[in-house]
């Protein structure tokens, strides 16, 4: 069951709503503590005066006390703050997803940046059922944007599973547009018959972003938790959440809404955790030698042609007939006249029947071997 309690000092239990400001608690949340943050903060609308449809019944926009500030300045000062207090918390290893409309986001952005972030994407949320422009003077605002960062950019590793967002999207690389319905019907946490929260997020939205950006297990930190909306995707998906919400009645809603969400114990790969080649141990091309599947001497082809050969080393590196040598990478990238090249999909072997075979195939066969010894 979802609990609300204070935090104190270094205290990272998971699973929690914290009640009160999010850069005061997350000043108390332990450093790199949290891999993945979505922040769906106020957007400053700017709203003057009452909204009404064309037969003039009223438009029940976000007018919230928690969406006023006193100017421009004001905003990035508080924007300013509470994406320093994110900076810390990540994991050198994380990143944050921050959405927004034309109000806020270019002045986020712009804060981002200036706090060291890098940007991955932007994303465009387009709606398929946006609110009407009812007044008929501009267009209809029919998309939010949602911008993709790791912390710095000299950051190598973050969480990005490719294959499975390109399943998703039927077996084509998934686009940054992504069109999303609003939150609607009995997903919309209500009151009596009114909607508790005037802008929450739908389910659809932040099942992308944490399936594509995170892992089962890991902790997804929401420093503006409405109702709840990333707690209950995060613990369908297997991952940890920690919510962060002043508002007494959001914090209600989101914990009726997150206890009601059910988790059998699958395994990671059912909850998202999809191995790839880039994610998968590192094997040196050594263990091919180690492992007795080649053997010192042996000829290797370049994208199988005979012609273009090296061979193997005791070290596990290649020697050209030029006598250039150094790895199946290097000298790959010499023998094409590249500035790179990954030697595990462009050299092959030949194997008892004659057939020239990549030798990405052995670091296969090596890596099954260590993951069934390993059961």
């Amino acid at each position: 069951m979802v609990q609300v309690r204070k935090l104190a000092q270094a205290d990272l239990p998971l699973d929690h709503i914290y009640q009160g400001d999010c850069i005061d608690i997350m000043s108390r949340l332990p450093e790199k503590s949290v891999d993945l943050i979505f922040a769906d903060p106020p957007y400053n609308l700017q709203l003057r005066g009452e909204l009404l449809r064309p037969n003039l019944t009223l438009v029940d926009a976000v007018d919230d006390e928690w969406d006023q500030f006193s100017s421009f300045a004001d905003y990035d000062n508080f924007t300013r703050e509470w994406l320093g207090a994110c900076r810390r918390v990540l994991k050198d290893t994380g990143a944050i997803w921050v959405i927004g409309s034309y109000h806020n986001i270019y002045r986020v952005g712009t804060v981002l940046q200036d706090l060291g972030y890098w940007i991955l994407n932007d994303v465009i949320w387009v709606k398929t059922n946006p609110m009407p422009n009812f007044r008929g003077v501009r267009f209809t605002n029919a998309h939010e944007t949602l911008l993709w960062c790791k912390k710095s950019q000299d950051q190598k590793k973050y969480t990005f599973n490719y294959h499975a967002m390109k399943i998703m999207n039927e077996d084509k690389q998934m686009r940054s547009d992504w069109e999303i319905a609003l939150c609607t019907g009995t997903e919309r946490v209500s009151v009596n018959g009114e909607k508790l929260h005037t802008t929450q997020k739908p389910e659809a939205l932040l099942y992308r972003v944490i399936l594509s950006s995170s892992n089962p297990g890991d902790v997804v930190l929401d420093p503006f938790f409405g109702t709840g909306t990333t707690g209950a995707v995060a613990k369908r998906l297997g991952r940890h959440f920690i919510g962060i919400e002043r508002d007494q009645s959001y914090i209600e809603g989101a914990k009726l809404r997150i206890d009601a969400v059910t988790l059998q114990m699958f395994d990671d790969e059912v909850l998202g955790r999809f191995e790839t080649k880039r994610s998968a141990p590192r094997i040196a091309f050594s263990s091919i030698l180690e492992n007795g599947l080649l053997y010192p001497g042996r000829t290797l082809y370049f994208n199988q042609h005979r012609d273009r050969n090296a061979i193997v080393l005791a070290d596990g590196s290649l020697r050209l007939p030029d006598g250039r040598r150094g790895s199946i990478h290097q000298i790959g990238a010499a023998i094409s006249n590249q500035p790179a090249c990954n030697g595990w999909e462009h050299w092959f072997y030949e194997d008892d029947n004659g057939d020239l075979v990549v030798i990405d195939n052995l670091r296969e066969k090596i890596r099954k071997s260590a993951n069934s010894n390993g059961k």
